[in-house]
């Protein structure tokens, strides 16, 4: 008896269909949200799970926004993510783990402006769909938590009655649409 190969499938963000975002605590009052506008990134998996698919993802620093120019040049500056000398912020797998029907432990390694650290994610799986062109799609949901400061990120103001400006603690939180290639 003769084993059947296992053929890998490989899926490819829809950035159409994407989103992906930050939240960030500004003066611990209230939360900024921000967004990058250019990323791409692949899902390879064998079978037909996703548990121990293989994701690369990558963003562009310099497509960040909060819809605030000012704040957004700020953001790219040295002072805090360095876009001209840090461009990219990348994403590698290294485990994803289903945890229930729908849901998955997303583990990797992140790297942002010049620091690559382990991080778990939590991903729910929407579901699939074939749109209007044949095309077969998948949604997840992504979302975890990082420490800014961990990866050099410790730009920091203090106002004038000793309150913190930006919070640490960075949340994550990305909708994307994969579309399966032939």
């Amino acid at each position: 008896m003769e084993a059947q190969a296992i053929t890998a499938t490989t899926w490819v963000i829809d950035p159409t269909h994407s989103e992906v975002q930050f939240k960030v605590k500004h003066l611990m009052v209230s939360t900024v949200t921000g967004s990058f506008g250019q990323y791409e990134g692949q899902l390879i998996m064998n079978g037909d799970d996703f548990e121990d698919a293989k994701i690369n993802f990558s963003a562009d620093i310099s497509s960040i926004s909060t819809n605030n120019e000012q704040r957004d040049t700020h953001l790219k500056s040295g002072e805090f993510f360095d876009a001209d000398q840090f461009p990219q912020l990348t994403f590698a797998s290294t485990g994803m783990k289903k945890t229930g029907d729908d849901t998955y432990e997303l583990s990797g390694d992140l790297s942002l402006h010049g620091v690559t650290k382990p991080v778990i994610l939590k991903a729910e799986y929407g579901g699939q769909m074939q749109d209007f062109h044949g095309q077969t799609k998948a949604g997840f949901e992504v979302t975890g938590v990082i420490k800014r400061k961990e990866y050099g990120l410790t730009w920091d103001g203090v106002t004038e009655a000793g309150g913190v400006v930006v919070s640490d603690d960075v949340r994550l939180i990305m909708n994307i649409q994969v579309t399966k290639q032939a």
